[in-house]
């Protein structure tokens, strides 16, 4: 644990106790504590935290108005929400509210720590990313093929990320975590169907049955790399979300914003694939627990 200068504001004596242990306990610098908006604004321009653990309801002034108070003094502070009550509608105004994470009562050591470390996590976090991701997925796509259809891919070296046309049908996968991402799946309608037929053993009865393939197997090639990540660093922290799949005769992958991709080709026993790969620094997700 990369030690911190971290302020904790709970109404509940007790609470403060509770998460002030599990904070040391961790390795970090507990500089101060608050029960109050007052006390709050007070301890942060005495102690400059670097995080702030927040409370959500607290009588004059609830978590939200701390926070903001909080950010008036240096919006640099990251908040960690701490509370019993976790909805759709509190997680909105935390997001809303710049909060950086949020983790439920009762506290699990293991899950702040967490918390703590994707909000602490620097530019060499980064690094150790950009080497090997590219390489995961390729394993994760020769390894699934091979678990499926009895095959191994065959990659090309990795291309250049060019703007380039479609062979018709894209799979596109979001991939959220301590950085944000992208998987991009490009095939052919030929080898769709040829991969389809073979993996449902029998004729594909119509286009969506096609997609419906492509869609379980990208996600499962992109969860399992995902996981392999998540293993080497479980700081990342990576999801995926559900596949979104393009289709048509005229269709441009445009090049993406993200900051590393790598792309390249895999030549498979029913045709070539065409896969893209890429982060950015950015998160989008910040719930250590979601």
């Amino acid at each position: 644990m990369k030690q911190v200068k971290i302020a904790i504001v709970d109404d509940s004596p007790f609470s403060i106790v509770l998460i002030k242990d599990i904070l040391t306990e961790i390795g970090c610098n507990v500089v101060g504590d608050a029960s109050s908006l007052e006390e709050a604004v007070n301890v942060v321009k005495n102690t400059s935290p670097d995080i702030v653990t927040m409370d959500v309801t607290m009588p004059g002034a609830d978590g939200f108005e701390c926070t903001k108070a909080i950010h008036k003094i240096n919006p640099k502070i990251k908040v960690i929400m701490i509370s019993s009550m976790m909805d759709d509608e509190i997680i909105r105004k935390a997001k809303k509210s710049n909060i950086s994470g949020y983790v439920q009562k009762p506290i699990d050591k293991e899950e702040l720590s967490l918390s703590i470390n994707r909000i602490t996590a620097d530019n060499e976090l980064y690094e150790t990313l950009d080497p090997i991701y590219y390489s995961v997925f390729k394993e994760c796509f020769v390894d699934t093929f091979n678990k499926l259809t009895k095959s191994i891919p065959k990659f090309s070296n990795t291309l250049p990320e060019n703007e380039k046309v479609s062979s018709g049908i894209s799979i596109t996968i979001g991939i959220i975590g301590k950085y944000s991402g992208r998987v991009l799946f490009d095939i052919s309608p030929e080898t769709a169907n040829k991969l389809a037929a073979f993996l449902l053993k029998r004729e594909v009865k119509n286009p969506q049955e096609v997609f419906n393939v492509l869609s379980e197997l990208s996600n499962v090639i992109s969860g399992n790399a995902c996981s392999v990540l998540n293993r080497k660093n479980k700081i990342f922290g990576f999801r995926v979300s559900p596949p979104t799949i393009f289709h048509g005769n005229s269709l441009t992958i445009s090049k993406s914003q993200l900051e590393n991709v790598s792309c390249s080709n895999a030549s498979t026993a029913f045709g070539n694939i065409y896969m893209s790969v890429g982060f950015q620094r950015r998160s989008v997700e910040w719930m250590s627990n979601m």
